[in-house]
């Protein structure tokens, strides 16, 4: 929602994605659905055979899912089309790019953004079991759910960030 807030600042009324597992993509949408904004998703062909459910989420919430079939059919080539789409459309459009990569200031809106993840995740660890953790773990991917999670235990030295 923070990105979709920049949007209506800037006066868009487009927005575009990529997603490889597709919770970002369902994330813009319903972010573009609340807020009316037109909203294009860039997946890898692969990717969209594989995650069939987020991509029917994301048309249920008006969204137009756009499969990549150059290069390996993966996010870095769904990232490099949506790339491409915008840097012809900026005027409208907007990339919200939810990976921790491109042009300043994107990495830093998606780790600010994405900071409510270990904010939250520590807050319920501490409530549940009266201390740290161990380790923390993230799953491997564009970035933004390591960047997320781990922003809320950094500074704990006896955490292992895995």
């Amino acid at each position: 929602m923070g990105q979709g807030l920049l949007v209506q600042r800037m006066g868009k009324t487009r927005v575009i994605a990529e997603t490889g597992a597709g919770q970002h993509g369902v994330a813009t949408a319903t972010m573009a659905a609340k807020f009316g904004y037109s909203c294009t998703i860039y997946m890898g062909e692969v990717d969209v055979a594989r995650q069939r459910p987020n991509v029917f989420w994301m048309e249920q919430l008006g969204a137009t899912v756009v499969p990549v079939r150059d290069g390996a059919r993966i996010l870095k080539d769904a990232i490099n089309e949506a790339l491409r789409d915008w840097s012809t459309n900026m005027d409208t459009t907007h990339y919200v790019l939810g990976t921790a990569c491109g042009p300043h200031p994107y990495p830093e809106m998606v780790s600010y953004f994405q900071s409510i993840i270990g904010t939250e995740v520590r807050e319920q660890i501490l409530r549940q079991s009266g201390r740290a953790p161990t380790r923390v773990y993230a799953c491997v991917g564009g970035g933004s759910n390591a960047l997320g999670v781990f922003s809320g235990f950094i500074d704990d030295a006896e955490v292992e960030l895995v």
